[in-house]
C-alpha cells in the first residue's frame, strides 16, 4: 500500500448535515473565556484564564533525524545538517532554522517509544494514549479536556483543522466531544449562512421542533442527550450560525505581514486560526500537516514538509507569546512515529516507533529542556529495540505529562458506557519535562 496516498487525501466539503452532527462537539463555552474573547486593545487578560492545547499533528511519521534529532556525519545521518538553537548545547536539523530560535520556550523529548508501527494503530495510540481495543474507543486529549472542564461556548471548543484520516474523537465520552472539522481557513466555514429567507427558515425550525417533540415521546429519557443528539446538535449549530465568535475562524482579517509570518500554506493559515480560536475561548485545536511518509526520497520529502512547519510553528509560538497566551496554552508538535535510522534502497526511511521526537511548549512545561537521546551509532538489535534509546518514555507517559500540564487528573478513573472503570491515562508524567 502506498502510505502517502493513504495519508494525504484532501478534506471534503462540510455539508449542513455534517455541521449539525458535529456542532454539538463545541456546544460549551467558558464564562471566563467569554469575557476574554477578543480582548480589548490593551491586550489585558485575567490570570484565571483556562488552560488550552494546540496540537500540531504531523501525520505520516516525521523523521526525527531530519527534524529534532539529527546525527549529521554518521552512517544514519543522511543529508541533513545540524544547527545551534536558542538552548545552549542543543542542536536540531538545519531544516528548521526559525524553530531553532524558539527552542528555549519549551522542552524537546527525543525518546518517545511506541509498540505500534502501523499508521492507523499508531495514530490511535498517540492521540488517545491507549493502544487500539476492539471493545472500546478511547477519547483524545481535546475530548478529555473538554469533558473535564465543561463550559458554554457558541462555537465548538474542540476543533480539527485540515483533518485527514483520523481526526480526534470523543470515544466512550460520546460523539458530543468529537472534534469539529474544518478545512483551509482561507475559506469560510461552510453552511453557516441560510440559503433561504429568514421567515421561511424560522418556519422550518418550528416544524423541526414539532418533529423533535413527537420523536421523544415515550422514548428513553436520555434519548437525545446520550443517543441521537438531534436537539443538542441543532441547538449548537443554530448558536454557531448566529454567533460573532465565528469570526475567530477568519484569518483574512489579519494583516498581510501576520499572514506571511505563518506562511502562505493551508497549514500556516491553520496555525494562525488556531491562535485566534484559542483567544476566543476554544479549548483544543488540532492542525494537521500530512505527507511525512517518506519511504522513498526521504530527504527531499522531509525537507519540503519542514519548510512549511518551520514558518508556522515559529510564528505560532511568537504569536502566543505576544498575546500572553503561551503560559496557558500547551503546544504539542509531533507525529505517530519516526523513521528508521537506516536509509533504504529507495533513499527513503521506513516506520520507526523506537525513539522519536515530540516538542512541547507552554503551560506547565519546563523551558529549554531536553529529555532522552538516541544513539548516533545504533546497534539496531531487533531483539533489543530500546537499547539505543536513553530514558525511553511510553505513549502513556507522554499523555500523562500532557494531561498533567493541563490540570487534568490523569490518574483518576472514569466509567465507560458499560460500567467499566478506566484511568484517564495509563501512564505517569515525566517530572523532568514539567516545570
Amino acid at each position: 500500500m502506498n502510505h502517502n496516498e493513504l495519508l494525504c487525501d484532501p478534506y471534503a466539503h462540510l455539508s449542513r448535515r455534517t455541521l449539525l452532527g458535529a456542532g454539538a462537539g463545541g456546544s460549551m463555552l467558558s464564562a471566563i473565556a467569554n469575557q476574554l474573547a477578543w480582548a480589548d486593545a490593551s491586550g489585558e487578560t485575567e490570570a484565571s484564564r483556562p488552560k488550552n492545547v494546540i496540537l500540531l499533528w504531523l501525520e505520516g511519521g516525521p523523521s526525527q533525524l531530519e527534524t529534532f534529532d539529527p546525527h549529521p556525519g554518521t552512517t544514519i545521518g543522511g543529508e541533513v545538517g545540524a544547527i545551534a538553537t536558542s538552548v545552549p548545547d542543543l542542536k536540531i536539523a538545519d531544516t528548521l532554522p526559525r524553530v531553532a530560535e524558539k527552542m528555549h520556550l519549551g522542552s524537546l523529548i527525543r525518546s518517545v517509544t511506541s509498540k505500534e508501527g502501523d499508521h492507523q494503530r499508531a495514530i490511535y495510540n498517540i492521540k488517545s494514549g491507549y493502544r487500539p481495543d476492539p471493545t472500546l474507543v478511547h477519547p483524545s486529549i481535546g475530548s478529555i479536556l473538554c469533558h473535564e472542564f465543561p463550559e458554554p461556548l457558541d462555537i465548538p471548543r474542540h476543533i480539527s483543522i485540515l483533518p485527514q484520516n483520523a481526526p480526534a474523537r470523543g470515544g466512550y465520552l460520546g460523539p458530543i466531544y468529537d472534534a469539529f472539522k474544518v478545512g483551509d481557513p482561507q475559506n469560510p466555514v461552510p453552511d453557516l449562512k441560510s440559503p433561504i429567507a429568514d421567515d421561511r427558515f424560522d418556519r422550518r425550525m418550528k416544524d423541526l421542533q414539532w418533529l423533535e417533540d413527537r420523536f421523544r415521546r415515550q422514548r428513553l429519557r436520555d434519548m437525545d442527550e446520550n443517543r441521537t443528539l438531534h436537539q443538542a446538535s441543532t441547538d449548537a449549530a443554530l448558536r454557531m450560525m448566529s454567533s460573532e465568535q465565528v469570526d475567530a475562524f477568519d484569518v483574512s482579517s489579519e494583516s498581510k505581514r501576520t499572514r506571511e509570518r505563518f506562511g502562505d500554506t493551508p497549514f500556516g493559515r491553520g496555525c494562525l486560526a488556531a491562535t485566534r480560536l484559542i483567544a476566543a475561548g476554544v479549548r483544543c485545536v488540532e492542525v494537521t500537516l500530512g505527507g511525512w511518509d517518506s519511504h522513498i526520497t526521504n530527504h527531499s520529502l522531509q525537507s519540503a514538509r519542514c519548510e512549511i512547519l518551520d514558518a508556522a510553528l515559529a510564528a505560532l509560538l511568537d504569536r502566543l507569546v505576544e498575546q500572553e497566551l503561551l503560559e496557558t496554552t500547551l503546544v504539542v508538535c509531533g507525529g505517530e512515529f519516526g523513521r528508521t535510522p537506516q536509509i533504504n534502497p529507495a533513499e527513503g526511511r521506513d516506520h520507526w516507533p523506537h525513539g522519536f521526537s515530540t516538542f512541547l511548549a507552554g503551560c506547565g512545561i519546563r523551558k529549554g529542556g531536553v529529555y532522552g537521546a538516541t544513539a548516533a551509532d545504533p546497534k539496531l538489535d531487533p531483539d533489543k529495540p530500546l537499547a539505543d534509546v536513553a530514558n525511553p518514555i511510553t505513549i502513556g507517559d507522554l499523555h500523562a505529562t500532557i494531561l498533567s500540564s493541563l490540570g487534568v487528573p490523569y490518574h483518576e478513573e472514569r466509567q465507560t458506557p458499560i460500567g467499566r472503570p478506566l484511568r484517564i491515562s495509563e501512564g505517569e508524567p515525566i517530572g523532568d519535562v514539567l516545570a
